[in-house]
């Protein structure tokens, strides 16, 4: 008898109008919280563990969409209009503050009930050429950035365990903080960071603390696309997203991962490795590949893409995701590549299929994101 297929995880992407850039603007006000309602909801009704919400500081938004939300913002106006569903806007590490975070974050999984996520994401100084991706002076700083994204993480870890105590914050990440003003009613001065040279958080004294999270910790999500941000990944996170091209791809980055989350002691603990896919669909065959070569045209070229484009029916897009889970992969990120089109083609097309399969779950089972993905309560 043929043992069932695990059950799989399944998020989305929610960018613009989607991840193709010859999408159209979808109709109405794309800005609006209609709008916003309407994409999340349906993903609900699809039964998706989480939808993230993208927020690059540098990239406009794909296809006609120039201007982008917060998405933070976004995630609360959407706490209240949703039930089961988690979600997990980005947050750029760039420019993060600690306290802010760690409230804005934990105030996401009060509102929500425990749905609440934060996607982390690192962006260099300046974009970086492939053939340049892995000289020393480019590895050099982007090791830095990892190592910051990871005090990071740490320190808003302990600030959702309550820790406010500024010398325990700095012991969590030295050199990274600056000390309070010593002269609060006189006007701001640069003062040296002390124990380092980073100094590129600000702390203040006695900190207000962020309310605390249903879930201990809300989930952490990250995109991995090289070895430095697997080995982050798999010390900061609870999901890592890779952009494997190929089953043999994704079992090489998934033992790399497991091995990287062992170096962290972390090997006792669920960390999920999903797989970004941007996904063009349809029930008829060839019907996916002739849409896709329409918005090729309308975009003026071949779209290419970080993540693997899966084009064809709901069952050969399934016989994909089943294939590369049996690689390692638990779950997935579908990028829809024209929205709200490819989101429904997922959740009335896609998730049938794979529970047809017994692939998928037919019901939510957790009342929280962690739960739906079989994490613990998490603290430090």
């Amino acid at each position: 008898m043929t043992t069932p297929p695990r059950p799989l995880h399944l998020a989305v992407a929610l960018d613009g109008a989607g991840w193709h850039p010859g999408a159209a603007a979808p109709d109405g006000n794309p800005y609006g919280p209609e709008h916003w309602t309407a994409l999340v909801r349906e993903a609900e009704h699809g039964l998706l563990d989480f939808v993230t919400l993208e927020d690059p500081p540098r990239r406009p938004a794909a296809g006609p969409l120039a201007h982008r939300l917060d998405a933070l913002l976004v995630a609360a106006a959407l706490a209240g209009r949703t039930e089961h569903i988690g979600i997990v806007p980005t947050a750029v590490l760039d420019r993060a503050q600690p306290l802010h975070i760690a409230r804005a974050v934990a105030t996401l999984d009060q509102l929500t009930g425990g749905r609440a996520g934060w996607r982390t994401q690192v962006t260099p100084a300046r974009p970086i050429n492939l053939d340049e991706l892995f000289t020393p002076e480019v590895q050099r700083p982007m090791a830095e950035l990892f190592e910051r994204a990871a005090d990071l993480v740490r320190v808003v870890r302990a600030l959702w365990d309550g820790v406010s105590d500024e010398k325990e914050l700095r012991a969590l990440a030295p050199g990274r903080f600056a000390p309070a003003d010593p002269d609060p009613q006189g006007s701001f001065t640069a003062i040296e960071p002390l124990g380092g040279t980073a100094g590129d958080w600000l702390t203040l004294d006695g900190p207000a603390l962020a309310p605390p999270a249903p879930q201990g910790h809300p989930l952490i999500f990250t995109l991995a696309h090289i070895s430095l941000p697997f080995r982050y990944g798999a010390r900061s996170a609870d999901v890592v997203s890779v952009t494997p091209h190929s089953a043999e791809e994704a079992a090489a980055t998934v033992a790399e991962i497991r091995a990287a989350q062992s170096a962290a002691g972390r090997a006792d603990e669920t960390v999920h490795v999903f797989a970004d896919l941007v996904v063009l669909l349809d029930t008829e065959p060839g019907r996916a590949a002739e849409r896709r070569a329409r918005l090729d045209e309308a975009h003026g070229g071949p779209f290419t893409s970080d993540a693997h484009i899966a084009v064809g029916t709901p069952g050969e897009v399934a016989d994909l995701l089943l294939e590369w889970q049996r690689a390692g992969i638990s779950g997935y990120r579908l990028r829809p590549a024209a929205l709200p089109d490819d989101l429904t083609a997922v959740t009335r097309a896609l998730v049938p299929e794979l529970q047809a399969r017994g692939a998928f779950r037919t019901a939510y089972e957790a009342d929280t994101l962690r739960g739906l993905l079989g994490l613990a309560p998490r603290t430090v």
